[in-house]
């Protein structure tokens, strides 16, 4: 197709105007044909500096999130590249089929704030050391791709050992199993420690997966108030009074979706409670090993008491589906070993033989390392992007609370959002307790990298600035 231009009115490389009306689409992605086509013919060259979003917004009549958006799909096309604080830049002409696929492979589509992934690890030396430890596994194929005794091998075992010993934790082998995902070891101690009509307790916004587990069994959860420190010890104490709880599910560490972080003196008073009362505390330790130093963790504190779910997904890679568990007493394990096995035969031996080979050689702490700096920078972004008031962050978390300004609504907010391509998670989805605060949950890891993570936070900080009214305009 053949178009006409707005003349270039300088060699500076914002003064780039395209004119969108020849193309005949939507207006953002007439922008993404126009770049495209000036790439093509030359007009554009590799390396050039695009004007900056408002810049061309107001050039061109639009408005601010349509043009954000023409450049977000511009970058899933591999046309442009974002630099933090520097600007969009030209990536040049067509990548080779190899480096198509390469980037089809990353970049799906636009920024998916929704899944709460751990930052994808993108080093080269770092994707080889992970290739290298799964070629070494595969050579004992034959033997992997056979039923093995559940509960996890020996040497499996003495890995999990020393991956939680990270943590401060005993792990004695009479109580350590390794099961297929810390999700399948939820619904397991769940229906071991409480029956269809019992009530558990967890915080007032929690987990979704515990909530769907639980209405599955058919249990009742008792939403806790919480505060900055965790869930209130006292309200807790009145609701084992009132409803005799079986179990307290909690999330305790960067918990989800808050990003809170029980504090040691709260743990203490936690345990307290539980003990008193004769309450089984259900660890979910998810995002355990993210923080360099994490306060202890109630299986350290109370072992006689607490199930310790520790998965691999939040820290090392969510396709592993591989947790270690610690039950409370060796007899207290073999319920449990029944239990999962009857559920679930097995974890993989493939996914836990490659576990264990990344904890002997170093690769697991290596990849923990990579997701403990990639999580820093991108609360970084966040944090000099998104407006101070209403976030709820921890620098070494890759998710963030988001409590909306007066006026927007959750749903509103979350709509907005679609139409600009971003996903969220509204507040809906982890109310135990009270109605659902207007609030969204935004995650920041995946397969996004920095540029492409800033560029969407971007479109948020913008509709955020304006009254939902005038947001509807912008996305």
């Amino acid at each position: 197709m053949t178009r006409t231009a707005r003349p270039d009115t300088g060699a500076a490389a914002g003064a780039w105007t395209p004119d969108l009306r020849p193309w005949g689409k939507p207006h953002y992605l007439a922008l993404v044909d126009a770049i495209a086509d000036d790439v093509r013919t030359g007009r554009l060259a590799a390396g050039r500096r695009l004007p900056p979003q408002r810049v061309l917004a107001q050039r061109l009549g639009l408005n601010f999130t349509t043009v954000a958006r023409g450049y977000v799909e511009a970058q899933r096309r591999g046309l442009v590249e974002s630099r933090v604080g520097q600007g969009t830049f030209v990536r040049g002409p067509a990548a080779a089929p190899s480096q198509r696929r390469e980037a089809s492979q990353r970049r799906l589509g636009p920024v998916d704030f929704t899944m709460n992934l751990p930052p994808e690890p993108d080093d080269p030396a770092l994707l080889a050391r992970m290739q290298a430890g799964l070629e070494a596994v595969s050579h004992d194929l034959p033997n992997l791709l056979r039923y093995q005794g559940f509960g996890g091998t020996l040497e499996d075992k003495e890995a999990a050992a020393a991956w939680l010993a990270q943590r401060g934790m005993v792990a004695p082998r009479d109580r350590l199993l390794l099961c297929p995902g810390a999700h399948a070891a939820l619904a397991a101690i769940l229906g071991l420690v409480a029956k269809p009509g019992d009530t558990i307790c967890a915080e007032a916004l929690t987990y979704p997966g515990l909530r769907a587990l639980a209405a599955h069994q058919g249990l009742k959860v008792a939403g806790l108030p919480m505060d900055a420190h965790g869930i209130d010890a006292d309200a807790f104490a009145a609701v084992c009074t009132r409803l005799a709880p079986k179990a307290l599910y909690l999330n305790p560490i960067l918990q989800n979706p808050t990003t809170r972080t029980i504090t040691r003196e709260r743990r203490e008073a936690i345990v307290t409670v539980a003990r008193r009362y004769d309450v089984a505390i259900v660890e979910d330790d998810a995002y355990g090993f993210v923080p360099e130093a994490p306060p202890p963790s109630f299986y350290a504190l109370a072992p006689e008491i607490t199930y310790l779910v520790a998965g691999l997904s939040k820290c090392l890679g969510a396709g592993l589906r591989l947790a270690y568990v610690l039950a409370p007493s060796a007899r207290a394990a073999l319920p449990l070993t029944a239990a999962l096995r009857a559920a679930t035969v097995m974890a993989s031996p493939i996914t836990a033989a490659l576990a264990t080979r990344w904890i002997e050689d170093g690769t697991a702490a290596a990849v923990l390392a990579f997701v403990r700096a990639e999580s820093r920078a991108r609360q970084a972004i966040a944090a000099a992007i998104l407006p101070r008031e209403g976030v709820t962050a921890d620098p070494e978390g890759f998710h963030l609370w988001l409590s909306l300004p007066e006026g927007w609504t959750r749903s509103a907010f979350a709509s907005q959002a679609r139409s600009a391509g971003l996903g969220t998670v509204t507040s809906d989805a982890f109310t135990a307790l009270g109605p659902p605060p207007e609030a969204v949950r935004i995650c920041l890891g995946g397969i996004a990298g920095r540029d492409e993570i800033a560029q969407s936070l971007e479109v948020i900080a913008h509709a955020l600035g304006r009254s939902p009214a005038l947001a509807s305009a912008y996305i």
